[in-house]
């Protein structure tokens, strides 16, 4: 049973039962929004109210995080209160990271939580399907290799099926005017989905967690920067006086929150126009001309779910529900927010009898025992009732006043691990502060608390057995629950190993979600989709709080997360998500490391301990290491204070020969051993999340020879790791501000480094180049790793190259290179470069790759993807001066955090040239 099941079935009277039931069953995912200060109270109330009319949904289809048409997302959920949802096929794993270092899943977590931050903001949902995001490709073909078509395409049905769409907007052509190869699949996948998200027999129940078939009416393509195509425009520059601004400026603010990719924009005011084309209409006029809306056709009241409880015990309920709705809109006074109340308890109580008198299939989740196959009609029916019971609860809580806070003394509690411990230990519990405040003018009951979530367990806490309490204006009730910790809170896509470029969903989760898996269901059809039917917005969060309250006699919901608040001197009041972590986490810094292999050793190894456990802790730390390595000591007993962190360094001894090897570290405490722990990814405007790996290190050994000479002067870029891989090879390396340029002493380093991108990165690099271009002109080597168009600004360059746009890239890390000089002096010495240095590489090969090169240049490695013209801009090597100046858009910011050997010899013989500087 899920924690949510465990906890409902702990409920200990018949009035918990039945308010759970009425609400919690179109509820039972939806998760708090949090709002901006100025887009609460009256506005959010408005906006509420004026959204119970409206039944459609649109979707629209994208490749990656920020690719979305933020401004007409925004524009249809908040400005025409349509139910907008917005699929990724990836989480943008693949990417850059304009904000830190974190590459790769971790990545993918920053964008996944920056995606969420934006749909905050402009009022959509949002899904994925379990594409990881393998980096650049330029054709469909290509991203199709990676990813298998027939599981992506489920992945995307399977969305649709559970969103149910009346519009579908794909983002992208489907054709190579796309450019790259992901948003190539994006649009052809929106197309088919389109065509046969309604077809059970050609993409049979069992391939999409046995949703029933669904028909969306409408296809459109956005056509951003092709007008002329369009067939419809919109002003989405379209100004709301309750907001204070337009659509438009709140879906720039929604767009700047992809901060890692620096998509931040002005929130411009005035008209602006967006525009789509419709490709393919099931209704509406003929000529797609001739359409005035997307809903051309398309019924948005409730006229059209009504026609489909015709001829049940329910009909009655769904037919009052119009004027109900247009009775709460007319008694809507902002000023006076609780009149408004009972005009929505009557909407609120039409849903409920709707969903107690209809067949089951209309509201029941579709996993539910009995549920059963349901009529596309009445899948519609079941999914407007959903939509405005989610939608009325909240304006029910912003009309009443009603503020819920559940709070515990401490962000991090422990759990026993995955599951609840077998073996008699005890979970770690948690006391959550529950307040529920009446701000408002009337009376508010409240009949039933609790605290459920993704990773915890606990129980109903009836407040008056079979009775309501009530709580005054202005008055506020207090309650005491204790949870109890079971599962580590983590991304839940991350719990299980990836399968090549696609995600591995853990299936004993998919119990944590509210969704039950048919006791029928064949192993043929656990593919872990039943998953991706829940939207990443509406997941349940580690731990929250559920109040049962009723006002004007009628039932409604209130959910917040469990959070940890705390004034922070500069920010003020800072609330963090309760997260659950095994008792003791255990970290080595890096996952990959280089050592020279058969030179000699000597490093320090630090393991960080981390406690979930409000008690001081004695722990023995250990460590295991190859053959050929030893530590200064054994063990090392340290005491680990209440929820608290220490480090312990041992010093690492030896050599080990070329290969792979791997550096472990084991803790052991109260009986217990610790081999695993997580890395914080924590940024200002995203939440915290939790990136769980093995305490280990692998260590790859590598044959290269360092030039004793070397001393490096880094300039780090953006997602740059490189640094530390140099040191680890033995070389010096010191890491320079670019804003201290101009005052800093050049001439004691051989080399200086600018990682990639950092010219986009630093103003200071750009205003203190030319003394970068004395150092290499007075004998210096300067290594300049990939940039973007920035490095075609005047005077950055020692002599002219082109990039053309798209710009030249090898985008698969396997593709032949030639060679072009053997016996160049930065493939000669001091490591020989061959094409053995090519091998294991990941993601890539070069990106940004000069076309139309100065002849002062020396063209060392050609390259291309299969079919592609060979590139010779992946290293370019040219005399300055008496220096040497190297412009190399080889994707070392990638291969050397990953350990590849062949990046590490290359590295060192592009710091090690320049005359006289190669000294073995």
């Amino acid at each position: 049973m899920s924690a949510r099941g465990a906890a409902a079935a702990r409920g200990p009277a018949a009035v918990a039962a039945r308010l759970l039931a009425a609400a919690l069953v179109a509820l039972a995912t939806a998760a708090p929004r949090s709002l901006p200060s100025q887009e609460r109270g009256a506005a959010a109330l408005r906006e509420a109210v004026d959204g119970l009319g409206v039944t459609a949904r649109v979707l629209m289809i994208g490749a990656h995080p920020d690719d979305e048409d933020t401004q007409l997302l925004t524009w249809l959920a908040r400005g025409r209160h349509v139910e907008t949802a917005y699929l990724s096929l990836t989480r943008g794993d693949g990417g850059q990271n304009l904000i830190g270092n974190e590459l790769g899943e971790a990545l993918g977590a920053i964008r996944t939580e920056e995606l969420l931050a934006a749909r905050r903001l402009d009022g959509g949902h949002q899904y994925f399907t379990r594409a990881y995001d393998f980096g650049f490709s330029k054709s469909a073909e290509e991203t199709l290799r990676h990813w298998p078509k027939d599981s992506l395409l489920a992945d995307v049905v399977t969305v649709v099926r559970a969103f149910r769409p009346h519009v579908i907007v794909a983002v992208f052509s489907g054709t190579p005017r796309d450019g790259h190869g992901h948003h190539q699949v994006s649009g052809i996948l929106a197309r088919e989905a389109y065509e046969l998200a309604g077809d059970t027999a050609r993409l049979p129940r069992a391939r999409t967690a046995w949703l029933g078939a669904w028909t969306p009416l409408k296809f459109y393509r956005a056509q951003r920067g092709r007008p002329a195509d369009a067939t419809l425009r919109f002003n989405v520059g379209e100004y709301d006086p309750m907001l204070g601004r337009s659509y438009y400026e709140i879906a720039a603010e929604s767009r700047s929150q992809h901060r890692s990719q620096g998509f931040g924009v002005l929130e411009r005011k005035g008209v602006q126009l967006n525009h789509v084309r419709r490709e393919a209409a099931r209704v509406g006029p003929g000529e797609a001309a001739a359409e005035r809306s997307l809903f051309d056709g398309l019924d948005t009241t409730w006229v059209r779910p009504t026609a489909a409880a015709r001829g049940t015990r329910g009909a009655a309920f769904v037919d009052s529900l119009s004027g109900a709705i247009a009775a709460a809109r007319t008694s809507l006074d902002v000023r006076a927010p609780g009149r408004v109340v009972p005009a929505l308890a009557k909407v609120a109580g039409l849903v409920a009898r709707a969903c107690a008198a209809l067949p089951r299939q209309a509201c029941a989740d579709e996993h539910a025992e009995g549920a059963g196959p349901r009529t596309e009609a009445m899948a519609d029916l079941g999914r407007s009732l959903g939509d405005l019971r989610r939608r009325v609860d909240r304006a029910l809580v912003l009309a009443t006043g009603i503020a819920v806070e559940a709070e515990v003394p401490r962000e991090v509690i422990a759990g026993t691990g995955r599951v609840t411990s077998a073996n008699g230990e005890s979970a770690d519990s948690g006391l959550v502060a529950l307040t529920i405040y009446n701000r408002g003018g009337l009376p508010v009951d409240v009949g039933l608390v609790t605290v459920d979530g993704a990773d915890v367990l606990a129980g109903t806490v009836e407040l008056r057995p079979g009775a309501w309490t009530s709580i005054a204006p202005d008055s506020a009730l207090r309650r005491r629950l204790r949870l109890e910790a079971v599962s580590r809170t983590e991304p839940w896509w991350l719990e299980a190993p990836r399968r090549g470029d696609m995600f591995s969903v853990p299936l004993w989760r998919a119990a944590l979600t509210g969704d039950r898996l048919l006791s029928g269901e064949s192993p043929a059809t656990r593919n872990g989709v039943v998953y991706l039917r829940i939207a990443e917005d509406e997941r349940a969060a580690p731990a929250e709080a559920v109040v049962a309250l009723r006002a004007a006699g009628e039932m409604f919901l209130a959910r917040v997360p469990v959070v940890r608040r705390e004034a922070d001197p500069v920010l003020g009041d800072v609330s963090r998500q309760l997260a659950v972590a095994p008792p003791i986490s255990v970290t080595l810094d890096r996952a990959v490391e280089y050592a020279r292999a058969g030179h000699p050793l000597e490093r320090d190894v630090t393991v960080r301990l981390r406690s979930a456990i409000p008690a001081e802790q004695r722990a023995t730390v250990r460590l295991r290491l190859p053959a050929g390595l030893s530590a200064d000591t054994a063990a090392r007993e340290v005491v680990l204070p209440a929820t608290g962190a220490r480090a312990v360094t041992f010093r690492v001894r030896g050599t080990v020969p070329a290969g792979t090897h791997e550096i472990r570290a084991v803790v052991e405490s109260g009986g217990r051993n610790a081999d695993a722990g997580y890395e914080a990814v924590e940024y200002p405007h995203i939440r915290t999340q939790r990136l769980y790996r093995e305490a280990l290190t692998t260590l790859r050994a590598v044959d290269v020879v360092v030039p004793r000479t070397l001393v490096v002067g880094y300039i780090p870029g953006v997602g740059d790791n490189g640094a530390p891989a140099l040191a680890q090879l033995g070389i010096p390396v010191a890491i320079l501000d670019p804003s201290r340029l101009g005052v800093e002493d050049l001439a004691r380093f051989s080399t200086i480094v600018v990682g990639p991108r950092a010219y986009e990165a630093h103003d200071g690099l750009v205003e203190h180049n030319d003394r970068l271009h004395d150092f290499v002109r007075n004998g210096g080597t300067l290594v300049v790793q990939y940039q973007q168009y920035e490095i075609l600004r005047p005077g950055l360059l020692p002599y002219p190259f082109r990039l053309g746009r798209p710009a030249a890239r090898v985008t698969e890390e396997d593709a032949p290179v030639r060679i072009l000089s053997p016996d160049a002096p930065v493939l000669a010495a001091p490591n020989r470069i061959g094409s053995a240095d090519f091998a294991g590489w990941v993601q890539e090969r070069a990106l940004y790759m000069p076309t139309e090169i100065d002849a002062r240049y020396a063209r060392v490695l050609a390259m291309a993807d299969p079919g592609m013209e060979p590139s010779e801009g992946a290293l370019l090597v040219a005399p300055l001066g008496e220096g040497t100046y190297v412009y190399t858009t080889l994707s070392l910011f990638r291969q050397l955090p990953a350990g590849v050997p062949g990046a590490a010899r290359i590295a060192v013989n592009l710091l090690s040239l320049g005359t006289g500087r190669v000294v073995p």
